[in-house]
């Protein structure tokens, strides 16, 4: 990458951080955001809305099994191959000191909550239709955020994340789309 460009993704980072810190401190935010955090570790809360979901119906039940074995490849594909290519440093070793939260064992760059994330929505999409959308973006979307807001990742970390579950969720979805209706 050109030292134009570090210095460019620098200064996002720098700018998201600043609007994100506006927000520290609020408990409204710091409930939301911690709690997302926590709710996204291992992708737990996908796993809770796929089991949800699977309780209705034969279906649904088979798109819960593909949600959860999907997130599992995600999980493995990012953690062990993408994070890997990029080793990029944390912006704190253990996220910022006003919330507990997981220290994740492995690199900053993409997300993994954030790539779950959007992964996960773009399946729940593909299979509940687009008028879902806007739920499962927008929990995506929070929960990718919670991760700069407790400093355990760069906003570009996110946004790297974010791209590469949307991206992970195309492929997943042409590929399902024979085996889960």
């Amino acid at each position: 990458m050109t030292p134009a460009v570090t210095a460019r993704i620098a200064a996002f980072d720098a700018w998201a951080d600043a609007q994100l810190e506006l927000l520290r401190g609020n408990p409204a935010a710091d409930f939301v955001f911690t709690n997302a955090s926590h709710l996204g570790d291992f992708s737990v809360i996908w796993h809770i809305i796929g089991l949800a979901r699977g309780l209705t119906g034969d279906e649904r039940a088979d798109q819960a099994l593909a949600l959860s074995a999907l997130l599992g490849v995600e999980s493995v594909a990012v953690n062990q191959g993408v994070k890997r290519l990029f080793r990029r440093t944390r912006p704190t070793e253990t996220g910022d000191d006003r919330y507990t939260i997981r220290k994740p064992t492995t690199t900053s760059f993409p997300s993994g909550h954030a790539s779950s994330a959007f992964a996960a929505a773009s399946l729940l999409t593909s299979w509940g239709g687009r008028r879902t959308a806007p739920i499962w973006f927008t929990l995506a979307m929070v929960i990718g955020l919670s991760r700069a807001y407790v400093r355990i990742h760069h906003a570009s970390d996110v946004v790297g994340g974010a791209l590469v579950g949307i991206a992970f969720g195309a492929l997943a979805i042409r590929i399902t789309r024979r085996l889960v209706a």
